[in-house]
């Protein structure tokens, strides 16, 4: 501690400044060797903060700023960004980059302190009201950054990244988005202005009396009123892309792919303004040693990663590596990619097709918010895409009369719990792979018990139904559709388990004639499953014979039966390759 700083005690403790102490045993220690009291333990010593450790010690001197207010008193933060105008507006496009790069780091999973919040201007966002390009950007990031917490937030995906929605007591703001997308508009219009004023033939000898260029130096007017308009247009896009797909029972789909499409363009224009700005920026003051983050390539003004540390606790800071200008625009094309493959969801209540839809979207490897949406479209007020009740949903999947959905079964304590249980797998299908598979496999068991629980209520009710004939009545007829559907749901979640291994490369070459078989017994008896639905699902005596004729035509054709383990086991262990199309 420094040694005019004098720390309070509590409970009769004494502090002494023992700084000197530390000092002089620095000189002497050798590596390895500490200096510890009687009542200092082993223990101890392993559970102590390394000081000094920028992993460990949050408290430690970084060297600059341990306030945003000291920052702003530093001159770190000033409004106007440059006294030359020229340069201003070189500095507010690098302000505009370097956040877009701060904002792709905190989706993928780093702390909003050391990403977004590492911005002065964010920070204390009133003192850029005086700038207004500036404040416009960074008001409809903070509704943005405000609109995708409050998304991940809702659908409790942030589990996967705990430190995804913590502030850490920063300032998120109550901005809801509508007065930041006026203003900005506004901004806009000026631009479109300018820009339409510097291309007028008079425009470089003399400037028209009502508009006011950006900054004097003609020749680059153009091009800088291009480059902040589609920073500011992207931004826009993207916002109302937000709010569009929250809109409930996906009414805000088609509107949003138009937003997609408007952002990828401007992103298109954004990277297209990169060799503008660089010429305009040889001149200034730019760092090659660092990662780029803006188009220019220099150092943006107004960021410092390390104010926050002390805010972090008690988690340790952690290592932030920002992500590059290039690196940001391939996160952000991925996610508009991601969005718009959510919006081309067909919003069919057809669960089959949905869990396939679920499975190939996830095939691109999503990151979290796309993810977030996904799931919030597909589960909106315990239904699915926030109109189809589940109980309909599953007896559609069972294969019975759409007629059933309002049967009173669906009261039965065991059916309401199977309701919960398809929407808690469709909330996991969600997840990233890795979290998917460790709840998957703890799902497996519930949808066992369930099918247990089921059969014993639907026999307590309607007796025995197993041998019945087929002019069963229609209670009984639902419930033995609703226990095929079950058996075949705990075959479809232990498929989906076995394979998740494979794409988190999970299976030893040792263990590939293990998987394989668990994945021919499982998928045989999915099949199974699939036909005594479908024949279930007949209403004539006739249909029932030409389905079980087809089913054990079907059966006969196989190599091998289910019940017969040396033969599967024979044949794959000749090696994966050989075996893996048929597998999968």
């Amino acid at each position: 501690m420094a040694g005019n700083v004098t720390v309070p005690g509590g409970d009769g403790t004494v502090w002494t400044d023992v700084s000197d102490l530390l000092s002089k045993a620095c000189e002497e220690l050798g590596e390895g060797e500490l200096i510890y009291g009687e009542n200092f333990s082993f223990f101890a010593a392993m559970s102590a903060l390394e000081i000094m450790d920028p992993k460990m010690d949050s408290g430690m001197d970084n060297g600059k700023y341990n306030s945003i207010d000291e920052a702003i008193e530093s001159g770190a933060a000033p409004i106007p960004l440059s006294p030359d105008k020229t340069m201003d507006v070189l500095c507010v496009i690098d302000v505009m980059d370097h956040l877009l790069s701060c904002e792709a780091t905190w989706h993928k999973g780093h702390s909003l302190a050391q990403t977004l919040f590492s911005c002065f201007y964010l920070l204390r966002l009133d003192r850029t009201s005086l700038h207004p390009l500036l404040h416009s950007y960074c008001r409809v990031v903070h509704a943005t950054y405000n609109a995708v917490i409050s998304l991940v937030s809702e659908a409790r995906t942030d589990e996967e990244e705990d430190l995804f929605t913590m502030a850490f007591g920063l300032p998120l703001g109550t901005d809801k988005g509508d007065g930041c997308l006026s203003f900005l508009t506004a901004v806009e219009e000026t631009l479109c202005r300018q820009l339409r004023a510097c291309k007028a033939p008079t425009t470089k000898k003399m400037v028209l009396e009502d508009v006011e260029p950006l900054q004097p130096n003609l020749d680059l007017e153009e091009g800088f009123c291009k480059a902040l308009l589609c920073r500011l247009r992207f931004r826009k896009h993207f916002y109302h892309l937000l709010l569009c797909l929250r809109k409930p029972q996906g009414k805000g789909l088609e509107l949003a792919r138009k937003h997609i499409s408007f952002c990828m363009s401007e992103l298109e224009r954004i990277r297209a303004s990169s060799e503008f700005l660089t010429s305009v920026a040889s001149t200034s003051n730019s760092d090659g040693g660092s990662v780029r983050t803006t188009a220019s390539g220099s150092q943006p003004i107004g960021f410092d990663p390390n104010l926050n540390l002390r805010s972090s606790a008690p988690a340790p800071p952690r290592a932030i590596k920002t992500l590059s200008w290039e690196e940001a625009h391939e996160y952000f094309a991925k996610l508009l990619y991601d969005f718009d493959t959510v919006c081309s969801f067909p919003l069919d209540p057809s669960l089959e097709n949905i869990l396939h839809l679920i499975v190939q979207f996830q095939k691109s490897q999503p990151d979290l918010v796309a993810r977030a949406h996904l799931q919030l479209l597909l589960v909106q007020d315990g239904k699915l895409y926030g109109r189809d009740p589940i109980f309909s949903v599953i007896c559609r999947a069972a294969s019975l009369p759409i007629s059933l959905k309002d049967h009173d079964i669906q009261k039965n304590e065991a059916v309401v719990q199977l309701g919960e249980l398809v929407i808690n797998l469709l909330k996991i299908l969600c997840t990233n792979i890795a979290w998917q598979r460790r709840k998957l496999g703890k799902i497996l068991q519930d949808w066992r018990v369930i099918y247990v629980q089921l059969e014993m209520a639907f026999e307590k009710e309607f007796g025995e139904f197993s041998n019945t004939s087929n002019d069963e009545n229609i209670p009984t007829k639902l419930a033995k559709h609703i226990l095929i559907w079950v058996e075949e749901q705990v075959y479809w979640i232990a498929l989906r388990f076995l394979f998740l291994g494979f794409e988190l490369d999970l299976y030893s070459h040792t263990d590939f004639c293990m998987v394989y078989w668990y994945i021919y017994v499982v998928s045989v008896k999915l099949v199974e499953n699939t036909h005594l639905r479908l024949l279930a699902s007949k209403d004539s005596e006739k249909e029932r014979q030409e389905e079980k004729r087809l089913h054990d035509r079907y059966y006969e054709r196989l190599p091998f039966s289910s019940g017969s383990y040396v033969a599967p086991v024979l044949c794959i262990s000749r090696g994966r390759t050989d075996n893996d199309a048929s597998f999968s």
